[in-house]
Formats: C-alpha cells, sequence, structure tokens
C-alpha cells in the first residue's frame, strides 16, 4: 500500500488554528505548536468566564440596587426583605433596570411595598 502524505489535512489544520489566534502576542498567533497551546487556553478561558459572567451581572444589579435603595432611606438587605414579604416578585435585573433609568418608579415601588408591610 502507498503510502499518503498528509500535507493538505494538515495545512487546513493548522491554518484553522493559526487564524482563531489572529489576535494573540508575539509566537502565540504565528507558530502552530504556540498557537495551538493559546487557543486551547483561550477556549479554555472563553467557557469558564461564560459562566462567570452570570455572577458578575448579578454583583452588578445588587450594587445598582443597593444605590438606589440608599438614595430613598433603605439599604439593599432591607428592600429585599420588604418586597418578599409584600409578596412582590420581581428579580434583580429588573430593580437594577428600574433603578437606574426609572428612578420615580422604583421610588413608588419602594413606598408600596413598605406601605404592604406595615398594614
Amino acid at each position: 500500500m502507498p503510502r499518503v502524505k498528509g500535507g493538505i489535512v494538515t495545512r487546513r489544520r493548522h491554518k484553522k488554528v493559526l487564524e482563531l489566534t489572529k489576535g494573540h502576542r508575539a509566537t502565540r498567533h504565528t507558530l502552530y505548536r504556540r498557537a495551538h497551546e493559546s487557543m486551547l487556553h483561550a477556549l479554555d478561558y472563553a467557557y469558564c468566564h461564560r459562566r462567570e459572567r452570570k455572577g458578575d451581572m448579578r454583583r452588578l444589579w445588587i450594587t445598582r440596587i443597593n444605590a438606589a435603595a440608599r438614595g430613598n432611606g433603605s439599604s439593599y438587605s432591607k428592600l429585599i426583605s420588604i418586597l418578599k414579604k409584600s409578596d412582590i416578585e420581581i428579580n434583580r435585573k429588573m430593580l437594577a433596570e428600574m433603578a437606574v433609568n426609572d428612578p420615580s418608579n422604583f421610588s413608588k415601588l419602594l413606598a408600596s411595598a413598605s406601605d404592604r408591610t406595615e398594614g
């Protein structure tokens, strides 16, 4: 059986890797072996950070809600407690959106929630 050289397949695979590592520094985007390592790490980081981003966003929402709540004479923990006691189910993403883009309605929500718990 004759020997088959895999030049075309190898070249395509190498080109694919070098294309993926286009923006990397130094030899990490020019030499195949270094580029392949770099690509594997980059893909791993991308996978992990897609999950991490969800926690980052939640932290950002909580910070924004806390800032708006303190502007209305409350705190984040008290606001969440009041909302739970008054059976107002609104997620942190929407609360943060209200706090940033619609502060007047955020204040009304806080007031109505505190009225429900007192009354």
